[in-house]
């Protein structure tokens, strides 16, 4: 069938309906198909016409022409005079087969249908006001056109990135033949531990503190067994029973909803304790026990005390001889204290390290704060 130009002037389908509908009242079959052949033929310019107006979607135009005409054909087939205009008819019909067209074969990820329609309402908007106004109109500019609201502009326009999804074989455009998956990273083999690294550090929290030090020594000072039995003043031996015993309690307390109670002695010893002494040149600060995230509260209240009462030049001495284990807690304190005595001008000295605990200040920057 010749193209016809879409230049020629409208054709009045309106009147061209009413002739068809009379003629077909009184034609046999045969003349009802050739009237009916005939009309499809006259009414083609509107069906072209409206397919046109969705050209540049991702569809090529004789795709949409041809569903153009199916939707024309299914009004000639379904158009009663007596229910008003055949072209309103026409380009709700043809219309709403371009639409249903869309939204069946080219969306890649299914979007609720009004979605898709607002989406496909919004592309022309677009098109139009951007030739009208020689810029991209905003979703407020677009919202107001259409008559809603501009989330749902925001909304559909978001929804429209899953109109034709990328796909994961597509090569990224060298010659390695590498393909748009390759580019994406696995899964981390160690993010399933956190959760169990989170549970084993609550867990060793429950440990007494010479067996924190014992594991801390071996696991993360990377020393044998003999070398944590010198530093510890032990034998190997004993070292491997206190080592064999707190990793037994861990791994059932690793498999347990309830901590198993530690067994393997008293951890009354372990409780912080602070005594203050004052001569003429310091006052000093004596503590005992393990410096943890639950008591470093009060001995940061009891050192900043003892800062306050170093009046006419004394300074301040803080004696850790009898602190076994110092944690990240234990250093902040130790920080703020450094801090408050710098404010107040005031000497602090940090006397009586064990090796262990030594190394840790070092490490944290706290250098200056060490006896000479």
């Amino acid at each position: 069938m010749p193209r016809i130009d879409e230049r020629e002037p409208l054709e009045d389908l309106d009147a061209a309906a009413d002739a068809y509908s009379t003629a077909l009242a009184g034609a046999d079959d045969p003349a009802r198909r050739r009237l009916r052949d005939e009309f499809v033929g006259q009414a083609l310019p509107l069906a072209r016409r409206l397919a046109r107006r969705y050209r540049g979607r991702g569809e090529l135009v004789d795709d949409l022409e041809q569903v153009a005409r199916l939707g024309l054909v299914k009004t000639v087939d379904r158009y009663d005079p007596e229910r008003g205009s055949f072209t309103a008819y026409a380009i709700v019909t043809i219309t709403g087969e371009i639409k249903r067209h869309f939204r069946n074969h080219t969306w890649g990820v299914h979007v609720p249908r009004s979605m898709q329609d607002l989406s496909l309402e919004i592309a022309r908007v677009t098109n139009e006001m951007t030739t009208r106004l020689a810029r991209r109109p905003t979703a407020e500019e677009i919202a107001e056109h259409l008559g809603v609201d501009p989330q749902e502009v925001r909304r559909a326009q978001t929804s429209a990135a899953a109109h034709s999804p990328s796909s994961l074989n597509a090569p990224i455009g060298d010659a390695s033949g590498t393909e748009l998956g390759d580019l994406f990273g696995g899964g981390d083999p160690a993010l399933g531990m956190v959760e169990d690294a989170a549970t084993l550090q609550r867990l060793l929290c429950r440990l007494p503190v010479r067996e924190r030090r014992m594991l801390a020594l071996r696991f993360y000072g990377n020393l044998s067994q003999a070398e944590i039995a010198e530093k510890l003043g032990i034998s190997q031996m004993h070292v491997s029973r206190l080592l064999s015993r707190a990793l037994s309690w861990l791994r059932e307390a690793m498999l347990s909803d309830t901590p198993p109670i530690w067994t393997g002695g008293d951890q009354a010893d372990h409780r912080l304790r602070m005594a203050v002494t004052y001569d003429k040149e310091a006052v000093v600060a004596c503590v005992h026990g393990e410096v943890d995230r639950d008591n470093a509260d009060h001995l940061r209240g009891e050192l900043l005390t003892a800062i306050g009462d170093c009046d006419r030049g004394r300074g301040l001495i803080i004696d850790l001889a009898g602190v076994p284990l110092l944690g990240a807690a234990g250093i902040a304190v130790l920080v703020a204290v450094h801090e408050a005595a710098r404010v107040r001008a005031v000497a602090v000295r940090v006397v009586g390290l064990q090796p262990f605990v030594a190394q840790i200040v070092k490490m944290s920057g706290l250098r200056d704060m060490l006896e000479s």
